[in-house]
């Protein structure tokens, strides 16, 4: 959600503090009910269209939240996965768990190429110091609390203070129980606040993943596209104390025992079945104004990728010459592809459907609908979209300089030197008044990057990456410029840019000792420091906290305006008689329908399941096609193991159903009418990518792994028989 600036009439602050609680629901609409990232709190409403479609258990036992099936959902921090065995087995995709197959390879031992099996829990690694399994634990609805301290403030910048004091005051009582990570959730704009209570575990680690050939098959070639034919899974354990409680990673720790843990499906999953995901959407959209959707597909997605482009090409090209490079960059460039690809996909869809006119005709519809239920005065919900059209002005005005300044202070050393720099000020003031991200609770977090950025970072390819976003800098327009930066930088040619580069290849914070020391030194340590990076991070300070400040006070004019006008939105919405749910933000959703194909826009019909013989019928022995000689051998034998669908007479690999995700789902369980697993969500269709701005039903389809497929690469081409029979399901002879 963007932030924003104006002070709001008084008006506008007495509405808001009438709107109470959340943002209206409605039924689902009847033009395609697998519409909705619906909310824990919604499903006792969507009973009723869950049983429709066809879920046969009770809505009691889906309500429950620690039971089963939902209790053995998790988070990753950033993707979903689930438990599947009592001795802390965790499935999520292989791209989920990419960052640690990366961490735990060399350029000499490459486990993203080779894969990795361990065959008993000893050989099994660690998926890194930042590695979390988050274990849901509680749901507490916060908004009353909330509002009334943002209420009390008394202008933009303190209602930003006061709901950032107000969390984390809620998540350090919420954490007063060691072994607990609380998250803090604002929903619809800030129309209501809730907190997430977790078990946190911190020994995370890695213990199956297929080859890349197999994890990543079709790799950015078939990103996003349908048929798919991708192993997109791999496994964790969680691990914990002697005594049960959540510990950092030691040889001592035993595999953690979840409450509850998925069952591998017992019957076919066939076209037409109910099928169901819950997990942690990152975020939509769909409610945005249609100047920030105009502003997205006109600037931020086409200028993204343009640099992602660029960043990629870079990488390639130094890791072809240095073979380490390409190693420790695979995640970034993998996350970069990922990123660009998907905007180019959205940029794609907004102009096939008239995404623009679409929006734009949605909120007219919105404002007639409100000016003809208050035709004296404004009513409020104008008053706040008339704010929030102003905020959107503001921010528009400098996203040159915002996104290059972001990313110049976002690579290796420099992010380092911010982020300790920043950690020394905060440091000094009391815990509760720290900003978030510095405090005491995060310092494991911070520790864990820091060391972790060893197997992420060369010093050639940082300076390239710096040289780029300095190149960025010096053609942006003189108004955006600042001046704290062009006195560091000295100039504005390529020879003012060598000479800081330069200056900034001698600094130590290359070395994760040295990172460390720093973690530990005061401000006035760093503002005496002659080290290059640092020397950058003290000069730019004042004006990056400057900065910062800026956007609070936007944030603070937002958080009052926006909840106004999405309620009414739901209000205009509930009216019609459509679906009503608030914009994904990281949190638990469930969304559900029926495993079903497509017609693409040309009018080819799509079937709902991909087969085993067309993984070979794709391979062409170079990647991303480079399926493994072992596979291709058992598919010409037709070695189904037992694993075959009756109907397709073969091996299902991935299937397609109408259920409404994005990022943040990957690794999602996919669950069938009886909660038991069929296969994991990985991706979106092509024609689904736009829907995280514009929803359209009738070609939005998920794309899922299907776990007889997994189940297949563990049997007969990746053996790890010990995992079969630990999921119940011991490879059949």
């Amino acid at each position: 959600m963007r932030r924003y600036g104006s002070t709001p009439t008084f008006l506008a602050v007495a509405t808001l503090t009438a709107v109470v609680g959340t943002l209206s629901t409605a039924a689902i609409p009847s033009a395609h009910a697998a519409e909705g990232m619906w909310v824990p709190q919604q499903l006792p409403e969507i009973s009723g269209p869950l049983k429709t479609a066809g879920l046969k258990l009770t809505p009691k036992q889906l309500s429950d939240l620690t039971g089963d099936p939902l209790g053995a959902v998790v988070s990753l921090g950033g993707c979903t996965a689930s438990f599947v065995s009592p001795q802390g087995l965790v499935t999520t995709n292989h791209h989920c768990a990419y960052g640690a197959i990366q961490l735990n390879s060399t350029a000499q031992k490459n486990l993203i190429k080779d894969g990795f099996n361990a065959a008993t829990q000893a050989e099994e690694l660690t998926a890194g110091p930042n590695a979390r399994v988050f274990v849901l634990d509680r749901i507490d609805d916060v908004t009353p609390q909330v509002r009334q301290t943002i209420m009390a403030a008394p202008d933009a910048l303190a209602r930003s203070r006061a709901r950032d004091t107000i969390e984390k005051r809620l998540v350090a009582d919420c954490e007063a129980v060691p072994g607990y990570r609380c998250q803090f959730y604002s929903f619809a704009g800030g129309a209501s606040y809730r907190l997430f209570r977790n078990i946190e575990i911190k020994d995370v680690r890695l213990v199956y993943a297929p080859p890349n050939s197999i994890g990543n098959y079709g790799g950015e070639v078939d990103n996003w596209m349908w048929p798919r034919h991708t192993g997109d899974f791999a496994f964790y354990r969680a691990y914990v104390g002697r005594d049960g409680k959540p510990a950092a990673y030691s040889p001592d720790n035993v595999p953690y025992k979840p409450r509850q843990w998925l069952k591998i499906a017992d019957k076919p999953l066939a076209a037409g079945d109910f099928v169901m995901v819950a997990g942690y959407p990152g975020s939509t959209n769909r409610y945005a104004l249609a100047g920030e959707f105009d502003n997205t597909a006109d600037w931020t997605y086409p200028t993204v990728s343009r640099h992602n482009k660029a960043m990629v090409a870079m990488v390639d090209a130094e890791g072809k010459k240095t073979p380490d490079i390409a190693v420790k960059y695979a995640s970034i460039v993998r996350s970069w592809e990922n990123v660009l690809k998907n905007y180019d996909g959205q940029l794609e869809g907004f102009q096939r459907m008239g995404a623009s006119g679409i929006k734009a005709k949605q909120e007219e519809a919105v404002l007639t609908w409100l000016r003809k239920r208050n035709k004296a005065g404004m009513p409020p919900a104008l008053e706040a979209y008339e704010t929030l059209r102003a905020l959107q002005t503001q921010t528009v005005a400098t996203r040159e300089r915002d996104l290059v300044l972001g990313r110049f202070g976002s690579n290796g050393v420099l992010s380092a030197a911010v982020q300790l720099y920043r950690l020394s000020i905060e440091r000094a003031k009391p815990d509760a008044e720290r900003e978030p991200g510095f405090q005491q609770r995060d310092y494991a977090g911070i520790e864990g990057g820091l060391r972790q950025m060893e197997r992420r970072y060369h010093p050639t390819m940082d300076r390239e990456l710096m040289r780029y976003w300095l190149g960025q800098y010096v053609r942006l327009p003189k108004e955006q410029r600042l001046q704290a930066m062009d006195t560091w930088l000295k100039g504005s040619d390529d020879k003012a840019i060598a000479a800081v580069l330069k200056s900034l290849g001698a600094t130590k914070l290359g070395n994760t000792d040295e990172r460390l020391r720093w973690m530990n030194a005061d401000r006035k340590a760093f503002e005496t420091s002659k080290d290059p990076a640092i020397r950058y991070v003290v000069a730019m300070m004042p004006t990056l906290l400057r900065l910062e400040e800026a956007r609070k006070s936007r944030a603070g004019d937002s958080m009052v305006a926006r909840p106004i006008f999405l309620q009414a939105v739901a209000e205009y919405k509930k009216s019609r008689g459509e679906a009503v749910y608030p914009d994904a933000n990281g949190s638990l959703r469930i969304t559900f329908g029926n495993v079903t194909g497509y017609a693409k826009r040309d009018g080819s019909k799509q079937q709902p399941f991909t087969r085993l013989e067309e993984v070979a019928q794709k391979a062409t022995g170079q990647e991303p096609f480079d399926a493994p000689q072992a596979q291709l051998d058992a598919i010409r034998a037709k070695r189904y193991g037992g694993l075959a669908d009756p109907k397709l007479g073969t091996v299902p690999v991935n299937f397609l159903s109408d259920l409404d995700i994005t990022g943040g789902n990957s690794g999602s369980p996919v669950l069938d009418a009886q909660g038991k697993l069929v296969g994991l969500a990985f991706d979106g269709n092509w024609e689904s990518v736009s829907s995280n701005w514009v929803y359209d039903g009738t070609v939005n389809r998920m794309i899922s792994l299907d776990q007889r497929y997994m189940r297949w690469i563990m049997q007969e081409v990746f053996p790890a028989p010990q995992l079969l029979q630990e999921l119940g399901v011991p490879a059949k002879k």
